[in-house]
């Protein structure tokens, strides 16, 4: 259910324990028994990433664009294989319509980019009292490019936009990138459904060890320490480790008040990896200790939500669909209605790649209908305020014949893994 970009505030929220992506991790302890899930996990090959851009511009030549401009993140990664920070300072590369493509970046940062270029391509710095926009724009230029519709890939930051519009002096008609960006990322390759196989893999081990090992008196943030030890043992990249417990559960991102495990204790957790960027996005809850009848028929209904949410899953289906059928059996079980308290306050999942939340989402609205190699979290979370909540979450992908859970869901609350 999370966000890279929402981890500091559940850090501040939570507790939870953190680790910088892509940061050297020290030998985990703890964890004795647990080998590496990953060792035979291949990254996206260059092939790949070069069909992308091919359909890329087959897309941007069909529908009168010239070029595409991307700025550091996830899809800068997923058609060069560049992974990048975004700073004051102006990464960006140009997919020309024809052409191959060309990287700007700061000149001292020349040598670390040109490291996971992976795709053929130029890389041309700019040095600190230069303009990056420029350089951007006589890229375009020496593409044949010198008017016409540019794109923008959808987060680009807005001076980046309007600072490569102020130095083509309008030349270029700017317009969205957005549709083009969906068209080629929506579709997991089977490379890419490896990978975030892998990553669940990892990221259920990890909570199995963990659910073996909560004792009472633990607080969240040691109870994500162990999570993010375990990840590491296992051969993943530690996402995010949300740990839930009491009341703090009938939040979904959580409470700043101090928490422990206690008898009777819901613990719900949330938590993902990434294994060669790709994210895994798993919750579990269960109880410390014996259920109550409330807990477990909360539990019970919500594995039933995520039971209907598949069930609903059917090639050409409007993803949002699934969102109004798990609603619906909500509301007829006494909850809501609609977003209301007690209840789903949230929708029922959303698309996940090599970001932790993309589009399409499981949301009353979102039309987009359900294509095979499309992927997907499955959480239809319950929340009573003052009480608890109880969330469970598995990830999967559509096939021809209906989806497909990269892990099993949760058996019952006294075994949750």
């Amino acid at each position: 259910m999370r966000r890279r970009d929402f981890l500091s505030a559940a850090v501040a929220a939570t507790g939870a324990f953190m680790l910088p992506g892509g940061s050297a991790l020290a030998a985990p302890t703890g964890v004795a028994g647990l080998t590496s899930l990953t060792v035979g996990a291949k990254p996206i090959p260059a092939e790949e990433r070069l069909a992308r851009i091919a359909k890329l511009q087959r897309l941007m030549v069909d529908r009168k664009i010239d070029a595409l401009i991307l700025e550091s993140g996830s899809s800068l990664d997923y058609f060069t294989g560049i992974q990048w920070h975004r700073s004051e300072r102006t990464t960006a590369a140009v997919i020309p319509a024809r052409g191959d493509v060309v990287v700007v970046t700061p000149a001292f940062e020349e040598p670390s980019v040109r490291e996971t270029l992976a795709v053929s391509g130029d890389v041309r710095p700019w040095n600190e009292h230069e303009s990056p926009f420029e350089r951007l724009v006589g890229v375009l230029r020496d593409r044949g490019v010198s008017s016409g519709a540019i794109a923008f890939e959808p987060t680009t930051r807005v001076f980046i936009v309007d600072g490569v519009r102020e130095a083509g002096a309008g030349g270029y008609r700017v317009v969205s990138g957005d549709a083009l960006v969906k068209a080629v990322r929506l579709i997991k390759s089977p490379a890419e459904l490896a990978l975030m196989q892998a990553a669940n893999n990892v990221t259920l081990a990890a909570l199995r060890h963990v659910h073996g090992n909560v004792r009472q008196g633990m607080r969240p943030d040691e109870i994500a320490a162990m999570t993010n030890a375990a990840t590491v043992a296992l051969g993943g990249e530690p996402g995010f480790a949300l740990v839930l417990l009491n009341e703090a559960s009938a939040y979904p991102h959580g409470s700043k008040q101090p928490q422990i495990v206690r008898e009777g204790s819901v613990i719900l957790m949330d938590v993902g990896c990434t294994v060669h960027g790709y994210q895994s996005d798993i919750s579990r809850t269960w109880v410390m200790g014996q259920p109550t009848a409330k807990q477990r028929k909360v539990w019970e209904t919500v594995k039933r939500g995520q039971e209907l949410a598949l069930a609903t899953a059917k090639p050409g289906t409007p993803v949002g669909a699934i969102d109004d059928a798990v609603r619906a059996y909500y509301e007829k079980e006494g909850w809501g209605p609609g977003y209301r308290l007690p209840g789903l306050s949230h929708r029922t999942g959303h698309g996940i790649g090599l970001d932790g939340h993309e589009p399409p989402y499981l949301v009353h609205g979102d039309t987009t209908p359900l294509a095979p190699g499309m992927c997907f979290s499955d959480e239809p979370g319950l929340y009573i305020p003052g009480e608890f909540g109880i969330r469970m979450e598995d990830c999967w992908y559509m096939t021809e014949t209906g989806p497909k859970l990269f892990t099993e869901l949760a058996r019952s609350i006294e075994a949750p893994i």
